[in-house]
């Protein structure tokens, strides 16, 4: 009698099954998986890049944050949590906007004040108290959902094949960009009561339904944009670059250009612009200063007045004089060519559009701080461009066969980023840091 098969125990399947991910062929299965269901695929990515911006959090917060920035000897994670912005943004769903504008009493010009902040995070986290939750919960929380939710429109994003070109494995492309944006480096300011995430949301709706032509509901997006974040002028270009593409393609089919949605469109434009001003004309009216935003943005280092461009032109030039100029130039240079080049031919051109106007946006207004790694979250393309350059081949035909093997290699680079984001500029020095 020959002898009875032994069926494989639970820890045995399990132990095969992680075996098999170190083959070709379950690799492959791995990812067929990934691609059948990609919602699912992206929370469970986005869930590791918390897990992973925690970590790194706490390895900050353990080896490299000061006692004296925290007020006590053992600095936590929690303190990281709340520091930085965090601070104002809890003030203001505390205690409100100061009325009136502080101002310095030597000189009676507005000084430093959470007039700087844009109001819909704060008063949305102080909607979430009202149910007992304390801010830092209610904000972080709040955030940690946004993201999610963030990552999902940008691959939503990428996904849209209309006004762009014709691109093999666009799912597998769109999924590991959205992948690879939630472990961008700056992504730890999502863990933290900060706009970024609530400003992804928005932007990325904006973009997709610019995409779908429902022009009205992106001018009903542009409003709470307008609270969150001032970047109106980039949203507007998108809209713009859009209509001049969709007034073409109409011409071509021989219909009416923009044919039963020409008073929609208007309106988005119209409402994109009213946007950007919005919040400044509220602080103008409650202060009875016109400029009084912009003069507490000055307070805070950013000079407009300075004209757009010169401070990072001036920073560059004083840091290492024409070599530090020559390696600004080349660095814009790079990235303009990769998003205007075949690796962002894939990408719709509405976000191509926000890819070159939120960046120059970016150089024209703010000041060179190290708060732009954290600004540059917004620049979602980025994560498409890494993607093209780890996937395709190099006529952008195809994904080559070992796409896997080079995005683990990528994700290197990137999660070394993370930790040195976290560890450099989360944690705070009273006498010497660098703002995230």
């Amino acid at each position: 009698m020959s002898a009875p098969t032994k069926t494989p125990t639970a820890p045995g399947l399990e132990q095969a099954r992680l075996r098999s991910l170190f083959t070709t062929a379950g690799r492959s299965r791995l990812a067929v998986a990934a691609l059948s269901h990609p919602i699912r695929t992206i929370a469970a990515v986005y869930v590791a890049s918390r897990l992973v911006a925690l970590g790194a959090m706490w390895v900050a917060a353990t080896w490299f944050q000061n006692p004296a920035g925290v007020g006590h000897l053992d600095p936590t994670v929690g303190d990281l949590i709340g520091l930085w912005d965090s601070e104002w943004y809890e003030r203001i769903a505390t205690q409100g906007y100061p009325v009136p504008l502080p101002a310095d009493p030597n000189t009676g010009k507005l000084t430093y004040s959470a007039w700087a902040f844009y109001p819909l995070f704060p008063f949305l986290v102080k909607g979430l108290m009202t149910l007992g939750l304390p801010f830092t919960a209610a904000a972080v929380g709040l955030n940690v959902i946004l993201g999610g939710v963030g990552a999902v429109l940008i691959w939503a994003l990428f996904r849209h094949g209309l006004h762009a070109e014709p691109q093999p494995g666009r799912e597998r492309l769109a999924l590991v960009a959205a992948c690879l944006w939630c472990f961008y480096p700056a992504t730890g300011v999502m863990l933290k009561p900060y706009t970024e995430p609530l400003a992804v949301v928005l932007v990325a709706a904006s973009l997709l339904y610019l995409m779908r032509r429902r022009y009205a509901v992106v001018a009903a997006i542009a409003v709470p944009l307008g609270f969150t974040r001032g970047v109106a002028a980039a949203m507007g270009c998108a809209a713009l670059i859009h209509l001049v593409v969709r007034i073409r393609e109409d011409r071509e089919a021989g219909v009416a250009p923009l044919r039963g949605q020409r008073f929609t469109a208007a309106l988005m434009l119209v409402v994109t612009g009213l946007s950007g001003i919005a919040w400044p004309v509220v602080v103008g009216v409650v202060s009875g200063i016109p400029t009084a935003f912009f003069d507490v943005q000055e307070a805070w280092g950013q000079k407009p007045a300075s004209g757009p461009f010169v401070l990072w032109l001036e920073w560059a030039w004083d840091a290492r004089g024409l070599a530090g100029l020559l390696v600004l130039i080349a660095l814009c240079g790079t990235y303009f060519t990769l998003i205007l080049g075949r690796h962002g031919r894939w990408i719709p051109v509405e976000v191509r559009a926000w890819a070159v106007a939120y960046p120059l946006y970016l150089f024209a207004v703010v000041r060179p701080i190290t708060s732009m790694w954290r600004f540059l979250l917004l620049d979602f393309p980025i994560a498409a461009l890494l993607a093209s350059v780890a996937m395709r081949t190099s006529t952008g035909e195809r994904i080559v066969k070992h796409w896997r093997r080079r995005v683990a290699v990528l994700l290197v680079p990137v999660l070394a980023g993370l930790l040195w984001w976290t560890c450099a500029l989360l944690t705070y020095t009273p006498w010497g840091s660098r703002p995230p």
